[in-house]
């Protein structure tokens, strides 16, 4: 009984998407435009974007300029947004906005389009054209709206991609430091101007505290590998790097790793100082 009874729903189902796709494939190759839309429209209101998507692409050039077109541009950018085309849903909603910028919509628009940017951004290592472009659109979006119910959302997408631009170029230093372990003194001292140049323009950083000791640690290596002539300024330089971490980060994770830097620092400084006043 319970078979025959899932069977009998299975197929009313299939007629019932097959009447549905008759009926779809029916409107696709309709001549009229508002029986189109309605049924357009329709499909959006019951969640199947994908079917809206291609009748909106169809209208959407015929309704420009007309009273509708501001809704039917709108469910346009938003089908692609809904199907995750991010691409497209962010040029549509950029479109939508430049021709509608007084809309209803306007906020979830620009939100929209923002989080499109967003949902592009690739991993830290990659391009990050569209990490640019998603916290330009973020930010225009946070000074436009700042009393949005999306405020909370748009921040916490706008940090997550900064962090990621960090960790880009603090990766970058990173790497130099790496480098320099084994080819001495050009990687070192990219990587120390690198290093600075990150403690300069990102003082919130997460990765502030681990790049003032990667600092140390650059210095340390330069300092004791190099000449004669160049040693004494390099690891007073060294000592300076260390004295400053110590004084921003006293109680760091990196603390042990930092005092041996520095007892290695003190003792070449003995020898150093033994070498230029030999015993007679």
């Amino acid at each position: 009984m319970f078979a025959r009874i899932q069977k009998l729903l299975f197929c009313f189902l299939l007629i019932i998407g097959t009447t549905s796709c008759s009926e779809y494939q029916k409107i696709l190759k309709e001549t009229d435009t508002a029986a189109k839309y309605e049924y357009a429209e329709k499909l959006y209101n019951e969640g199947d974007f994908k079917r809206a998507n291609r009748l909106f692409e169809q209208i959407s050039p015929k309704f420009a300029g007309k009273p509708q077109g501001e809704r039917v541009m709108f469910f346009l950018a938003d089908t692609y947004y809904k199907v995750e085309n991010y691409n497209f849903a962010g040029y549509q909603f950029e479109r939508f906005l430049k021709s509608y910028p007084k809309s209803d919509k306007a906020e979830e628009a620009a939100f929209r389009g923002a989080k499109s940017y967003y949902m592009l951004s690739p991993r830290y290592s990659l391009d990050q054209t569209d990490t640019d472009k998603a916290l330009a659109k973020l930010q225009l979006f946070i000074n436009s709206y700042p009393e949005s119910a999306l405020m909370a959302e748009a921040n916490t997408m706008a940090r997550e991609l900064t962090t990621k631009k960090e960790k880009k170029e603090f990766e970058i230093a990173k790497q130099f430091v790496k480098l320099g372990k084994y080819y001495i003194l050009d990687y070192n001292i990219s990587a120390r101007a690198a290093l600075d140049n990150f403690i300069s323009d990102h003082p919130g950083s997460i990765f502030r505290e681990e790049a003032y000791f990667l600092r140390v640690s650059a210095a340390t290596t330069l300092a004791l590998n190099s000449t004669f002539t160049k040693k004494k300024d390099r690891l007073e330089n060294a000592v300076a790097a260390y004295n400053t971490f110590k004084r921003y980060y006293p109680e760091s994770e990196f603390s042990e790793e930092a005092e041996d830097l520095m007892g290695k620092l003190k003792d070449a400084q003995q020898e150093f100082e033994a070498l230029q006043n030999p015993i007679k």
